[in-house]
């Protein structure tokens, strides 16, 4: 399985003007719900004199979360232009906002899908893309006397330790790529006395 994804670092912005109207797109790089809604409040307070919100978000690139929205903009005209820059570029873990100011004069479905549309890609070309891979934690118990097996196994496989705790009892937590998740577990699950548990 492709273990590999894209989405962008940080946030970056885009702008778009058709008849006095302004379209102020604005990318973020987020993980969940949560972050999405704290972006949402904090945009409404800053840009609290505009028009329209609309946004679409892409985000677990294992359950593909979508949603869109216009914000009081006819059907479709807003949120799903939004949404199909973040199918175009590839991307997940990604919030995307458009506002508007409006600036007197109606541009139409068409103009309108035109804008979001626009300021959106802008905001997404100017963002950072990078590629992250898709990772499972896993737990790794076992006594001291074994550190040096299971060293060896993280070394050989290039795994990432995301936490460790050694004592008599040694507990190493590792970050895991899908694509060889079952190569590494079944190597460590060898050693004589290694509990192994996913997060």
């Amino acid at each position: 399985m492709e273990d590999i994804y894209k989405t962008i670092e940080g946030t970056s912005e885009g702008l778009y003007k058709e008849k006095g109207s302004k379209f102020i797109a604005r990318a973020y790089h987020v993980e969940n719900e949560e972050e999405i809604k704290a972006v949402l409040l904090k945009l409404r307070k800053e840009f609290y004199d505009a028009r329209h919100h609309c946004y679409a978000w892409r985000i677990d690139v294992r359950a593909e979360k979508t949603r869109s929205n216009d914000d009081g903009e006819p059907s479709g005209s807003a949120g799903k232009p939004i949404l199909n820059q973040l199918f175009s570029f590839e991307l997940y873990d990604v919030l995307l906002v458009v506002i508007r100011y409006f600036g007197g004069t109606k541009l139409g479905v068409s103009g309108l899908i035109n804008a979001y549309k626009t300021a959106s890609r802008e905001a997404l070309e100017n963002a950072n893309i990078v590629e992250k891979e898709i990772r499972d934690l896993y737990q790794v118990d076992f006594e001291y006397p074994m550190m040096n097996s299971v060293m060896r196994i993280i070394k050989e496989d290039n795994l990432t330790i995301v936490g460790q705790h050694f004592d008599n009892h040694c507990t190493i937590e590792l970050a895991l790529r899908l694509s060889t998740i079952n190569k590494s577990t079944n190597r460590l699950s060898k050693i004589h006395g290694v509990k192994l548990k996913k997060l």
